[in-house]
């Protein structure tokens, strides 16, 4: 871990935001070098900074925290990511989980629980509120069943497990030979390996097998 932890903060309500800044700026640890009330400039601005760390709003004034996750790892940033939400919402956080969000908060918890997670997170383990921990459990078991299920899984190479992971977010081709650094043949042959070790047959049931279990895909290392 660097000796201070650059953080940067997006969230579009000020008194909270003040909250955060605070609890932030009085723990010699983090160094925070920036924050958002929106969005779009937060995805600017976290491009341009390249903060270690990010804590975002799920619901801003533009898009969703999640969307600007996406974005984020869309555009290959190494920046981890804490999201906090009012709500108990399984669909969000399981979103949040596939598109690489390390911390997922609670906001009602998150003036007790932020330093420890934002600790957590910048140490590489990620951290979830207790009171998600069922949303975690889930996730993991849907995992293990699709691995009992479909026990291909478990020959799969780390890139294979990777670029199906990818598959699932429908990606093209194209877009994960770029995002890997590799050929478009390269990312064919492992698509061709996938469908073998899984026995899938059709130009589609690898596409679909993915769509399909893509929140427990998203758990697979």
């Amino acid at each position: 871990m660097p000796d201070k932890i650059r953080t940067f903060i997006v969230d579009d309500h000020p008194m909270f935001r003040q909250g955060l800044r605070q609890t932030i700026q009085d723990d010699a640890r983090f160094e925070l070098i920036g924050e958002a009330e929106d969005g779009a400039t937060a995805i600017a601005a976290i491009k341009k900074l390249k903060p270690d760390l990010a804590v975002l709003d799920v619901n801003l004034p533009d898009v969703s925290g999640l969307d600007v996750a996406v974005a984020l790892r869309d555009a290959g940033s190494t920046c981890r990511l804490v999201v906090l939400t009012m709500l108990k919402d399984e669909p969000a956080f399981n979103r949040a989980m596939n598109n690489g969000v390390q911390g997922y908060l609670l906001k009602e918890s998150a003036v007790t629980e932020i330093v420890n997670c934002l600790i957590s997170v910048a140490g590489g383990t990620p951290y979830v509120s207790p009171a998600l921990s069922s949303f975690l459990l889930n996730r993991h078991n849907r995992t293990q069943a699709l691995a009992t299920h479909i026990p291909g899984l478990d020959d799969l190479t780390v890139a294979e497990r990777r670029i199906l992971k990818r598959i699932a977010d429908k990606k093209s081709t194209k877009e994960i030979a770029t995002e890997f650094n590799v050929s478009p043949r390269t990312v064919e042959t492992h698509r061709a390996n996938i469908c073998d070790k899984l026995e899938l047959k059709g130009n589609n049931s690898l596409l679909q097998f993915a769509i399909e279990h893509r929140d427990a895909l998203s758990s697979l290392n």
